[in-house]
């Protein structure tokens, strides 16, 4: 590790930082691929750095907002939406925005697996210049979905015959100008933009995975906005004179995901014997350093279904092992639990592009062998947990949900829980919770429908929550106006500048 720092830091020193000047390049780092140019795949990033837009957009508090549709309206049965597009924008070929090429992006996304192929849409379509969506049954959220990054809107020319993307080209305040999979991209600003204009000419992006390696980028002056950065990063650069720390509570919480349909997984009890093993505060103190122990899904940042009054899971080990005794579950001669000459032993799936994830990981393997239960730490691309949900092969994983990508948390809910999604619910389906989620996602309910729907993931764990997330970013000292977006959507590249 001492080399690999060392052989960095060399190359970074000869590098040298980018010369400061009104035409300089802003660099962004963060862990997360691009993938390539379709939105499914890493519209993430895209919305992230001001490259495509949706329908519907959402400010920093989360609340929605006009985007490329001007406004929008309901018919009186809920199942005619209109959404008149906002006049005088072009995308960055330079045609037009129409409500056709809106709705056929719109279609394409729908095709694809995500939140609109869960709606209950039968038609969308453009009607005198506004998209109209049908839907089969009312979903009061829908101009949340259509603000989610998969529901991107792109030009005509971006799609092939087939409706695949073959290019990116947006709305936004920048546009591409090179695309390299799966590492980075780079950016030039948009100057018939139809908001605000950008003040920075250019950015790019680079995907780098290891933590320690960004923290370097920033320390160095060869990254301007280094997003993800891990404890001992975050203590080192605390007193830096090159960048400043921002840091904001997230909507997003760090989940363990089980195969309920797993024979050592399926009866309830041996899903809360794994919960009540796990040391939450120790482990955050430890591994996250700061007081992060999640006793429900989603944290109070989401305050609207984060349930004041909810109890803590509890730390009780020797309650873990009477449960997994009472399902027949005895210690061997190596302190293993056997049941039918069978050990319990699972593989978990992990990725470092988070850097507390691996961490995090050895010290659930630690804490559940105390309880008789063997865990192998799988670490992988991410990509491995949706997969392994897919074919059924995924046992236990380890990963941190975004419940903000669409600003209402029932589009996320209804995607991984009702029934099921690959970042949800596995093996699991609960009739009630669904009705629930279903009826919010209608408009039916409030609050004790919303705790209501909570309380049942905490007692039938699904996934176990461990713990809630703060997001840290290093920013270059030559900038002004950078901020954390708390809800993941926005790098805010467009409100930035230089000092010098």
């Amino acid at each position: 590790m001492k080399k690999l720092v060392a052989a960095t830091l060399a190359c970074l020193a000869l590098a040298g930082p980018a010369a400061a000047s009104s035409d300089r390049t802003l660099d962004v780092v963060a862990p997360f691929e691009v993938k390539g140019p379709d939105p499914a795949l890493s519209g993430a990033v895209f919305q992230r750095m001001g490259i495509a837009e949706t329908l519907v957009d959402a400010d920093i508090d989360g609340q929605l907002r006009p985007g490329l549709a001007q406004a929008w309206s309901v018919s009186a049965d809920g199942l005619v939406w209109k959404f008149p597009m906002r006049s005088g924008v072009h995308f960055h070929d330079g045609s037009p925005l129409t409500a056709e090429a809106a709705a056929r992006s719109l279609r394409i996304a729908r095709d694809k697996p995500g939140l609109l192929d869960k709606a209950p849409i039968a038609a969308i379509e453009a009607v005198a210049g506004a998209v109209v969506v049908q839907l089969s049954e009312p979903l009061a959220v829908l101009p949340a979905f259509l603000s989610e990054y998969r529901s991107q809107i792109l030009a005509p020319a971006a799609y092939d015959d087939d409706g695949r993307v073959r290019a990116l080209i947006g709305t936004g305040p920048y546009r591409v100008t090179s695309l390299t999979p799966p590492m980075s991209l780079e950016v030039a600003r948009f100057d018939d933009y139809w908001g605000v204009p950008a003040r920075i000419g250019s950015a790019t992006y680079r995907a780098v995975g290891r933590a320690e390696s960004r923290a370097l980028l920033a320390e160095s002056g060869n990254a301007d906005l280094v997003y993800n950065l891990d404890p001992a990063s975050r203590a080192r650069l605390a007193g830096s004179a090159t960048v400043e720390l921002l840091s904001a509570p997230l909507p997003r919480s760090l989940l363990v995901k089980l195969n309920a349909a797993h024979p050592f997984l399926s009866d309830g009890r041996a899903r809360r014997a794994l919960s009540l093993a796990i040391d939450r505060e120790g482990l955050s103190r430890a591994v996250l350093r700061y007081e992060a122990a999640a006793n429900q899904l989603l944290p109070p940042s989401v305050p609207l279904w984060h349930d004041p009054e909810a109890a803590a899971p509890g730390y009780d080990p020797e309650a873990a092992k009477a449960l997994l005794q009472a399902l027949g579950w005895q210690p061997g001669q190596d302190c293993i639990l056997r049941r039918d000459g069978e050990r319990f032993s699972l593989s978990l799936t992990t990725y470092p592009d988070r850097p507390e994830l691996p961490l995090v990981a050895t010290v659930l393997e630690q804490l559940w062998r105390q309880i008789g239960v063997e865990v192998k730490i799988h670490s992988t691309n991410s990509s491995a947990i949706p997969e392994g949900h897919q074919n059924g092969s995924l046992e236990l994983a380890l990963f941190a949900r975004n419940f903000a990508l669409v600003p209402d948390p029932v589009g996320t809910l209804l995607q991984d829980y009702a029934p099921s999604g690959d970042w949800g619910a596995m093996g699991w389906r609960h009739d009630r919770f669904e009705s629930l989620i279903r009826g919010l996602a209608r408009g039916e309910g409030g609050a004790q429908q919303r705790f209501e729907s909570m309380a049942i993931l905490q007692r039938e764990l699904p996934v176990i929550p461990v713990a809630w997330y703060r997001q840290t970013a290093a920013v270059s000292r030559r900038l002004n106006g950078a901020r954390l977006d708390p809800f993941e959507r926005d790098f805010g590249l467009d409100a930035l500048s230089w000092r010098d």
